[in-house]
């Protein structure tokens, strides 16, 4: 590691010779908004080598009617999203490139948003939080080096609400299908003084859910004050939520799906997950001039709740004896934890160098622990809310990193990145199924990035880069017995094409994995996906986005996405023998992805877009075994807005509409797959392999109606 941090050292040296020798004066440098260097560490601009995809509070707003994040951004480039509950309300999930949630780095305002210990990302914790995102940029394979966990298959990255001038106050209320509705209030006093802001927002969502009883209650708030001069903007901002949503994590089986593709067939009317999460964060950014400024970020995250659950003809041993075999018992199964972040950046900029150098450390305590609170037959001396197991876990992550944007030429432009991140993990106590947990792990990680930008005209330039991405275990990896981190090697290039009228970006990439921990399509038994080390895979593609405004009235926005996606030399057991099935598909990674957007805007108040998604087939397992593939499905959405803007009493307007699944296609997004062993005679070895499958149904048509009132 002492070499990693002298050649980062010696980088950084030559590179500020190198500016210093082409420094220009303050009149031709370009000056940033200050609301933008919170995310400008973990973000790239447009023609930086790194493959990516914008989106701003404008075009998130169209189709903020209710449902979760994912839901937004389904119809960007690999993207595929799902719903446990089916209507895009609740337990939401997200992959990018066939890489799962817990992959997928996110970041708001520059602090890691994922769980550090399951390295998920919960947006059934922030519900409506869309409507207080100004812009984010979703950067596919290894992106640029982030704060928290690594990204292993695309980084998030989102910035909340930026300043405003004037003061506002809007009311925004929606319904639709299955009782889903949503209000909003949001406020703003302007900048009081020139220099202050006080902004906030309430929001409510309820939905009865696609699937049945699959109900999701969502509260959330945001508040912000902000102080802000020309070169000096400081934000003090919290947020969080509080959800409650029915069990539907465990999907319906075949002969269910076909007998009625709505049925729940969890029956105890409390079968529900309960969480609090708010969040604490401070900004303080300064610019020196128009070469130097900083940015340094704390931030507070707690959070606490509790999954409860109906068992029925339990040992005691499994409660630590608190019951008597054979009882039923009803138990809650709790996470407490606190989450601490401080990061800090300083950012160089001239006319032909960008740097940027930083540290972000976290800390972060859990406890987990499972609470008896009603038994049939509860053993003598027990008392309701006795622990029946107990454990803690501390995770810190510090990390480190420079990175450099130089323009060499006048159409080549070169880009460096070097991160240190130093992760270690301690567990004690027992876990869920009362067996011990203690892990005492350290990783070092040591994670470059570089790449080239050219220009080969004012409307084409092609870009190559090469980056390594390590990453650790997460919680249920380390019970499940792996205790390797897995190394990924992405390599991406690509060309972009940009006129008055057509935006075309198109990139090959080549990601090759050591140790990659791919889902196996099982679940645990609170609905997690279980994983499991595949050895050397890699994921092989072609992506291509394009935004044609083909007339005044009408534009055209589609992406495709064509990859092969495979696990080398696999090996499973079947039937009690150890098996080499070669190379097989890698789990939840459809060879196509494909989406567009058909937008008619006759005049600048109204639009209406056409919106279409196809997912190939794909495996729910890694052994490409028929029982366990989902099927390809292609979904149509149709979303309207129109803006009024009144006289007198209101600013604006907006009604929108949203339908989605319009030709009523019965599919199916995600599900699960596994496999055991039982006893059989007549095998030689004694034992055969059986299956199981689980599947979740999306909701067929369905609609959102919205109206927002602007003050």
């Amino acid at each position: 590691m002492k070499n990693y941090v002298l050649c980062a050292a010696l980088l950084l040296f030559s590179i500020s010779g190198f500016a210093q020798q082409n420094q220009v004066s303050q009149d031709t440098t370009k000056t940033q908004e200050l609301d933008e260097v919170l995310v400008q560490a973990v973000r790239v601009n447009a023609d930086s080598p790194i493959t990516h995809s914008n989106l701003t509070k404008q075009e998130l707003a169209k189709r903020n009617l209710g449902q979760d994040m994912p839901q937004l951004l389904n119809f960007l480039p690999s993207v595929v999203t799902t719903s446990d509950a089916g209507a895009g309300v609740g337990y939401t999930g997200i992959r990018v490139r066939g890489t799962d949630a817990t992959r997928v780095n996110v970041t708001i305002n520059g602090i890691p948003y994922n769980d550090p210990e399951s390295q998920g990302t919960f947006w059934v914790n922030l519900g409506d939080f869309a409507s207080s995102v100004e812009s984010l940029q979703l950067q596919r394979g290894v992106g640029t080096s982030t704060n928290g966990s690594g990204a292993f298959g695309a980084s998030l990255n989102l910035l909340t609400d930026a300043v405003t001038k004037d003061a506002s106050a809007e009311i925004s209320n929606s319904f639709g299908s299955y009782n889903t509705r949503k209000h909003t209030v949001k406020m703003s006093t302007g900048l009081l003084n020139d220099h202050f802001e006080i902004s906030g927002r309430l929001s409510k969502i309820y939905s009865d859910g696609y699937v049945d009883r699959a109900f999701t209650d969502l509260k959330s708030y945001f508040l912000q004050g902000i102080y802000k001069d020309d070169n000096t903007l400081i934000k003090a901002i919290t947020f969080g939520g509080k959800e409650r949503t029915y069990q539907s994590w465990y999907g319906l089986t075949a002969d269910q799906l076909q007998e009625d593709r709505r049925q729940n067939p969890y029956t105890y009317d409390n079968e529900t997950d309960n969480y609090w999460q708010d969040h604490y964060q401070l900004h303080w950014n300064q610019r020196f001039n128009n070469f130097w400024s900083t940015n340094l970020g704390l931030n507070y995250t707690k959070g606490k709740g509790y999954f409860e659950q109906y068992k029925t003809d339990e040992l005691a041993a499994d409660f630590a004896n608190l019951i008597e075999d054979g009882s039923d018992v009803i138990v809650r199964r709790w996470l407490d934890n606190d989450f601490y972040v401080l990061t800090a950046n300083v950012t160089y900029k001239t006319s032909r160098l960008e740097w940027i150098t930083g540290l972000s450390l976290s800390s972060y305590t859990g406890d987990h622990f499972g609470e008896v609170i009603w038994g049939s037959n509860l053993a003598p001396n027990t008392m309701i809310r006795d622990h029946y197991y107990d454990g803690t876990s501390l995770k810190n992550d510090y990390s480190v990193f420079s990175k450099a944007t130089v323009i060499l030429t006048d159409k080549l432009t070169g880009f460096a990145d070097l991160q240190g991140r130093f992760v270690t993990y301690k567990t004690n106590g027992l876990n869920s199924d009362r067996i011990d947990f203690n892990t005492n792990a350290r990783f070092n990680f040591f994670n470059p990035k570089v790449g080239l930008t050219y220009d080969l005209t004012k409307a084409s330039s092609f870009y190559t880069s090469f980056a390594v991405a390590n990453r650790e275990p997460n919680r249920d990896d380390f019970e499940a017995g792996v205790t390797e981190n897995e190394t990924l090697n992405d390599v991406e290039l690509g060309w972009r094409f940009k006129t008055s009228n057509l935006r075309l970006n198109s990139n090959l990439y080549y990601m090759f994995y050591k140790n990659q921990l791919v889902l196996t399509g099982a679940l645990d038994d609170v609905g997690n996906p279980v994983r499991a080390t595949s050895g050397k895979s890699y994921r092989l593609g072609l992506e291509v986005d394009a935004h044609w405004q083909i007339s005044n009235a009408f534009s055209l926005a589609p992406n495709a996405a064509i990859s092969q996606n495979k696990n080398r030399n696999f090996t499973t057991s079947r039937n009690g023998e150890l098996i080499n099935l070669g190379d097989t598909n890698i789990a939840f990674s459809p060879d196509v992805v494909i989406g567009n957007r058909f937008t008619y805007q006759p005049v600048s108040n109204f639009d209406m877009s056409l919106l279409s998604k196809y997912v190939g087939k794909q495996y729910m397992g890694n052994t490409d075994n028929p029982e366990s593939v989902l099927d390809s499905y292609f979904v149509n959405d149709i979303n309207v807005n129109y803006v009024i803007t009144p006289k007198s009493l209101f600013k604006s307007i907006t009604l929108s509409a949203l339908v989605n699944n319009i030709f009523n296609k019965e599919y199916v997004s995600n599900g699960y797959f596994g496999s055991y062993d039982y006893p059989d005679t007549g095998s030689p070895t004694g034992t055969t392999t059986g299956y199981y499958a689980g599947y979740y149904p999306q909701a067929t048509t369905n609609f959102l109606l919205g109206a927002t009132f602007k003050f």
